[in-house]
């Protein structure tokens, strides 16, 4: 039977003159735990054209999940994190969310509540991340009670530290709890005018770092091309005691951070530095690929020569250090590509298997859920054997 890829339906809330027309599509006719390897090629160029790869109603093992993933990058063999490393981690604000499957350690358990007898597992206690715990403020319990909710962290899946970020993460919805939707408030209880977004409850919302590269003014288009993002060593542990803002898009600058001396052992030559722009394998386009949470530097090129230098943003270069001016910059060039149009908000069913370009996308746990709501899914993405690819020279001739 032939692969049959059709398009994702897009939520109401979606800008249909502004989203992406090719992201997303659902695969039909294969089985992706048992893809011959002329399919795989297929399945493979469909991921990095439509970034999200969704397939209904799939029986799928644990080998299996680790066999397709570490199909798009066959030298990749550990964790994103590092096999075991998050759990042993107890500093890092990962540490609570995932649960390794001791047969196959590159695949984690994720969701909440208590599940029994799985896959190995007695017991595991699931904590499905919050932005009650991560937030400067919270959404207050009355609207809460009202289904208010907010994104907790958008993100790359990448360690950022040592770890190259993964080509491909694939989530696998084994248990998905029923319930009302909730509405994603985008600022604080107090600023009722703010954006909001209707979704279903416990969903993966993404968004298009393409789309995010595409919309900016051309003064950012400009700074984005030129400039490069050096993290913090360990930076889930780093940033553990800082909290988030209310859109999830990056850190409030407070200062919280935990100093660099109180880290767990680091070295330089591990510190990840890479490029805000990711170039696409097959498409050549390139990708707003930052985590702002972990991001502590910017280093931007100067313009090119015969570039026009008029509203140019740090024409001369710059290795920006202050964290405060950091972040706003990220933020200021990511928030656009957060709005409520542009945010494609998955709407789980049991045994969805959902691949998606982690080199080309943010994505975001949204929601809150009851202790007694138990959900149960299977991640799996793998350090890969390279670094991104970044823009080219006749890129940032194009867009400085």
């Amino acid at each position: 039977m032939a692969i049959e890829l059709a398009p994702i339906p897009l939520p109401v809330t979606a800008s249909r003159t502004d989203f992406d027309p090719d992201f997303g599509r659902e695969v039909k006719g294969v089985k992706p735990g048992e893809l011959t390897p002329e399919q795989f090629k297929e399945i493979e160029t469909a991921l990095y054209t439509h970034g999200i790869l969704l397939f209904r109603d799939v029986a799928l093992t644990p080998e299996q999940q680790y066999v397709l993933t570490k199909a798009f990058d066959p030298e990749a063999e550990s964790y994103g994190h590092g096999n075991n490393k998050t759990q042993s981690t107890k500093k890092s604000i990962l540490h609570p969310d995932l649960k390794t499957i001791p047969r196959v350690p590159q695949v984690q358990l994720i969701g909440n509540g208590m599940v029994y007898n799985h896959e190995g597992l007695e017991s595991a206690a699931l904590k499905h991340p919050s932005h009650t715990t991560f937030h400067k403020t919270r959404v207050s319990p009355e609207n809460e009670a009202l289904g208010i909710t907010r994104f907790y962290r958008w993100h790359i899946d990448a360690a950022l530290y040592d770890y190259n970020p993964p080509r491909a993460t694939t989530l696998y919805g084994i248990t998905v709890p029923g319930g009302d939707r909730q509405t994603v408030r985008y600022s604080d209880d107090d600023d009722p005018s703010g954006e909001i977004l209707s979704v279903p409850l416990g969903t993966t919302a993404f968004v298009s770092g393409k789309k995010m590269f595409q919309i900016l003014p051309p003064e950012l288009k400009s700074l984005a091309v030129r400039t490069s993002v050096r993290y913090a060593p360990h930076p889930y542990v780093w940033m553990a005691p800082a909290r988030a803002k209310s859109d999830g898009l990056g850190i409030v600058n407070e200062g919280l951070e935990l100093p660099l001396s109180e880290l767990p052992e680091w070295e330089q030559s591990k510190i990840k530095t890479l490029p805000i722009l990711w170039k696409n394998p097959v498409t050549g386009e390139l990708h707003f690929q930052v985590h702002p949470c972990g991001a502590q530097e910017l280093i931007v090129k100067p313009l090119p020569l015969g570039a026009s230098r008029e509203g140019a943003l740090y024409p001369d270069g710059e290795h920006i250090k202050d964290l405060g001016k950091v972040r706003e910059l990220l933020h200021s060039m990511q928030r656009p590509g957060i709005a409520p149009g542009l945010v494609y908000p998955h709407d789980w069913k049991e045994r969805d298997l959902v691949l998606f370009h982690n080199r080309g996308l943010l994505h975001t746990v949204v929601g809150a859920f009851k202790p007694d709501q138990v959900r149960a899914f299977h991640q799996c993405n793998l350090a890969a054997s390279d670094v991104p690819t970044g823009p080219t020279e006749q890129d940032i001739i194009a867009w400085a």
